[in-house]
């Protein structure tokens, strides 16, 4: 019976040692995790930039769980046959991460601000018009982000909601006779993201 007791006691006391050895251990490992979560980031669009789309985004770490992405793309480019796409983009976007930041999945909720001047692109009608005027809306976002190397990684990303339009239609691209103002509600993708991100803190 004495055995017995002396063993058990044994066991406890290795048991509080090691929590209270380990405790410190933990905290500092903790400290070292969240010191080495990054806070600053930039990113480009791999699809806006195969479609000449200059494109520059940056984020912020707002704490453990969230970030503030502000990405803007311009594109400024006429092509043959005076065909063009032009327009500058503002979408910033509110996230929140599963695990942490830069990181794994994450949600988010995102605004957009466009204008635009596009000509001789699309259907049969719009090869023959030019459209010009602006948009403006939110939505939803998904994305997962993929570790590559030390302040490397790659995000993968779509957005679904919901866009105003308002615009003014001309005859032709060249011309510029006016033929009729109108808007648009529009709901569907509102975002296609392929991002290549740097790590600068």
């Amino acid at each position: 019976m004495i055995t017995m007791r002396f063993g058990k006691s044994r066991k406890t006391t290795i048991v509080l040692l090691s929590l209270f050895f380990l405790q410190p251990l933990q905290a500092q490992d903790f400290r070292t995790i969240k010191n080495t979560t990054p806070v600053f980031a930039i990113s480009s669009n791999l699809l806006y930039d195969a479609a000449t789309g200059m494109n520059l985004g940056v984020e912020f770490r707002l704490n453990n769980r969230l970030t503030l992405k502000l990405p803007a793309t311009y594109n400024p480019w006429t092509f043959d046959r005076n065909r063009k796409l032009k327009f500058i983009l503002a979408q910033p976007e509110l996230r929140g991460w599963l695990c942490e930041p830069f990181s794994g999945h994450f949600f988010g909720l995102q605004g957009h601000y466009a204008q635009f001047n596009a000509g001789r692109i699309g259907t049969d009608y719009m090869q023959k018009h030019r459209y010009e005027g602006s948009l403006y809306g939110g939505g939803i976002v998904y994305g997962y982000q993929f570790y590559l190397a030390p302040r490397w990684s790659l995000e993968a990303s779509i957005g679904l909601g919901y866009a105003y339009l308002d615009y003014t239609v001309y005859k032709c691209e060249t011309c510029g006779e006016y033929i009729k103002s109108e808007n648009k509600n529009y709901f569907g993708p509102t975002k296609a993201d392929l991002s290549l991100i740097y790590i600068l803190k």
